[in-house]
């Protein structure tokens, strides 16, 4: 924050207090889903202000942390995930890919029936791709909660490229087989494709488990 010289260290240490009353504000909003009408009772804000606060919070959340954040992996980033995977045992590794439902508590209620999927409450849908220390490199955010995994992946930017060919370009061998895509970590749910690595539902043999525990 710029402190103006002319002004007297009551109105700077009020413009910082005034600042961290906003902050506050915009944050307990998104953490703890409290709606902007109810505020004034911990930090004494009205309600348009508050929301005010949330718009101007998130605007300058992402003007800041935009184009570090929300880039695709440069050729740096694609070698130091393929080898932390390596050192974790997983060679060629680009991250793991899941969805999440995300509950909207304060809904409009005419579209709660395009928000209702399988969690049974109106919901929003993250999907991720994350590496081994949580850099969340993708997110495709947004979508009705009547949605699976599956039809998220119909819709996703991410696969979208992959089955254009449009991906970071590795290369290497499994068992005889050369393959030039990363692949990704996923839950059964996900379908059979080769940039798509799944668990062993039963593992038997000690690899097999070893993997499975992995």
């Amino acid at each position: 924050m710029l402190i103006d010289s002319s002004s007297s260290l009551d109105d700077d240490l009020e413009m910082i207090a005034v600042a961290s009353i906003k902050i506050s504000a915009a944050m307990r909003m998104l953490v703890y889903r409290v709606v902007a009408d109810v505020i004034d009772e911990y930090v004494r804000i009205g309600e348009s202000t508050a929301i005010k606060c949330l718009k101007k919070f998130v605007r300058t959340v992402i003007a800041i942390f935009n184009n570090e954040y929300s880039l695709s992996p440069n050729d740096n980033d694609i070698v130091r995930l393929l080898t932390e995977g390596e050192h974790r045992g997983f060679p060629e590794i680009l991250g793991s890919i899941d969805c999440m439902h995300w509950k909207w508590k304060n809904y409009p209620v005419a579209w709660e029936g395009m928000y209702v999927g399988h969690v049974k409450e109106p919901t929003l849908i993250l999907e991720a791709v994350a590496s081994y220390d949580l850099w969340i490199w993708h997110a495709f955010f947004g979508l009705l909660g009547s949605h699976n995994d599956i039809n998220v992946l119909d819709r996703s930017l991410l696969f979208k490229d992959l089955s254009k060919g449009c991906a970071p370009l590795v290369n290497y061998s499994i068992n005889g087989h050369n393959y030039t895509m990363g692949y990704y970590l996923t839950d059964g749910i996900y379908p059979l494709w080769s940039t798509l690595v799944k668990t062993i539902p039963y593992p038997q043999e000690n690899n097999h488990k070893n993997f499975a525990k992995a």
